[in-house]
């Protein structure tokens, strides 16, 4: 159980569901508001995050990537305490589970009044799923072409937020546009620190990340503006909400980011990386349950009503 709890790398999960949060305690500031939606959500969410974690042990593991010149943690495949045919059997079951979430986030949703939005999610629930595994396993995987932060943007960033809204509201509110993609900025962030710390080994084995395309300098800039945007935009989104003085205090994420960011500056040694992967997503799960908080009271009778 040790190991698998580890293959599942617990510590990228609370970033995973920042989306969720901050879409979900939108539709609440407007007077929306169904557990089922949230639980559901959340459950395909992170179901997501572990078969992707999954997928990437068992894809990065079986082509070698995952070798001696890796700078992170050891994975489990790499270090043989899970092989890879119980691996695969783990994504089989990943898999089923988190399409059996998404069915039931579905239903709990639109059961049988929208049948075409029900037809659009249970297709993007089917898309999402094949991109978790595709970004390492087989011979095309697009994380070894330097895709991978468009998937990290669309279905942890602009899907998520907006996703989950959708299902509240059965609308779309364009303002919600500014933390989407604050959120897709972060959660890419994340994945960018990663591909930094292993560009020296992804570049030797043959998988091209960004990282490894456009270099590390031009990297660190890309992860500035990642951080940097991601701030702003949130804080564009607060303004044009007309929040109040006190509802600012979502801007208290922005401290450990914004040592984050010194941290990369200085760093000349890719291995002390590795402790700002977990830093950078704890603050942006941080900065949307404040984000959440304030939305919840930025129209002071939306908790009385719900009660």
């Amino acid at each position: 159980m040790k190991h698998w709890v580890e293959a599942a790398r617990v510590r990228t999960l609370p970033l995973s569901v920042s989306g969720i949060i901050v879409g979900s305690f939108y539709a609440m500031s407007q007077g929306m508001f169904n557990w089922n939606i949230v639980v559901f959500a959340l459950l395909t969410t992170l179901g997501l995050q572990i078969l992707s974690n999954f997928a990437n042990d068992y894809g990065d593991g079986i082509k070698g990537t995952d070798n001696q010149d890796r700078v992170g943690p050891m994975r489990a495949i790499q270090s043989g305490v899970i092989s890879p045919a119980a691996m695969k059997k783990a994504m089989v079951l990943t898999s089923a589970i988190t399409l059996l979430f998404a069915v039931l986030l579905i239903y709990f949703a639109f059961k049988d009044h929208y049948l075409l939005y029900s037809f659009i999610f249970f297709v993007l629930g089917i898309l999402a799923i094949a991109s978790a595994i595709r970004y390492t396993v087989g011979k095309g995987a697009y994380g070894y072409r330097g895709f991978g932060d468009v998937f990290v943007f669309v279905f942890f960033g602009l899907v998520s937020t907006f996703g989950v809204y959708f299902m509240f509201s059965k609308s779309i509110d364009w303002l919600l546009l500014l933390p989407a993609i604050a959120i897709g900025f972060l959660s890419v962030g994340v994945l960018n620190l990663n591909n930094m710390r292993d560009e020296a080994s992804d570049r030797k084995s043959g998988k091209n990340t960004l990282v490894v395309k456009m270099g590390g300098a031009a990297a660190k800039k890309y992860h500035y503006f990642l951080v940097i945007s991601a701030m702003i935009l949130v804080l564009v989104f607060a303004f044009l909400n007309d929040f109040h003085f006190d509802q600012y205090i979502f801007v208290v994420a922005y401290f450990p980011m914004i040592s984050h960011l010194i941290t990369v500056y200085r760093n000349q040694n890719p291995k002390f990386l590795d402790p700002e992967l977990k830093k950078l997503a704890i603050s942006t799960f941080l900065l949307a349950v404040l984000l959440a908080l304030c939305l919840i009271f930025f129209i002071s009778d939306v908790v009385v009503n719900y009660v």
